[in-house]
């Protein structure tokens, strides 16, 4: 069973710096780390592996520096890492991003199942799980929080839902976004770091996956950034004291008295 988890390295540090030209993250010179979701999904492929056999590939999308996202994700145990990197890739929203990735999935052919975290904790989208299973045109399972059974051609798992869960059936190669609670990711050993630092990562340009230009980067992108602005500072609030019943009155009475001046 070969086993893909999509990951991506993110900013370690809130202190984000936008590019006011292209209005995307400014990623050079910052401390970055894998999404925290996405450790929970190399933590899942890792256990079906000790359980299915297989291999495990760590596949991320980013700047030449995202092989430390890769590393680390070997050091953990994954088989090995690929990078798909090209400046034609830059200010690739959601749906290119996808787009690249299931190239790269289309080009290894004989992938099984795909894990990702639920959602990048620099986005907050969720949204790059599903299209990758859009493009493929393959299931897709998405929150899960424990995955129930799997074989060399099904899996059974239970998502969450907003107000409870839900049992689901697919058929392999299926795509998976899964949540925290799903596992507790193993912390590295000191010789996987160092192996880890030793190997190879492969690197895949546009060109190697065959992708259309115009379906790469800014030109291959749905959504656009328009503006990005800090939102204005709150006023002062106003405490009332008193009764309940005294409270409340001063409450409405103050609502009315804006209502009626703004008209």
């Amino acid at each position: 069973m070969h086993l893909v988890v999509c990951i991506k390295q993110v900013p370690e540090t809130t202190d984000i710096r936008i590019d006011p030209e292209s209005n995307t993250l400014i990623r050079e010179g910052v401390a970055a780390t894998i999404n925290p979701f996405d450790m929970y999904a190399i933590e899942e492929a890792l256990r079906i592996r000790e359980t299915l056999g297989g291999q495990v590939t760590a596949l991320t999308m980013g700047p030449p520096q995202a092989e430390n996202a890769l590393r680390e994700a070997i050091a953990m145990g994954a088989d090995r890492g690929i990078l798909l990197s090209d400046p034609a890739f830059a200010g690739s929203d959601t749906w290119a991003t996808s787009y690249t990735l299931s190239m790269a999935l289309r080009k290894m052919a004989d992938f099984s199942l795909i894990l990702c975290g639920k959602q990048a904790v620099d986005g907050d989208t969720a949204q790059v799980g599903p299209g990758i299973a859009a493009h493929l045109n393959i299931p897709q399972i998405t929150f899960v929080r424990r995955i129930q059974k799997v074989s060399a051609s099904s899996i059974v798992a239970l998502r969450m839902l907003d107000d409870g869960s839900e049992i689901m059936e697919g058929s392999l190669p299926c795509v998976l976004t899964v949540v925290k609670e799903i596992n507790t990711p193993r912390i590295p050993s000191l010789k996987n770091i160092i192996a880890a630092r030793k190997t190879g990562i492969v690197v895949w340009t546009g060109l190697d996956l065959g992708c259309d230009s115009n379906r790469l980067g800014t030109a291959g992108s749905l959504t656009r950034v328009v503006k990005i602005f800090s939102p204005p500072r709150r006023g002062h609030g106003q405490i009332w004291t008193g009764e309940a019943d005294q409270m409340v009155k001063a409450l409405v009475d103050n609502v009315l008295e804006k209502v009626f001046a703004a008209r």
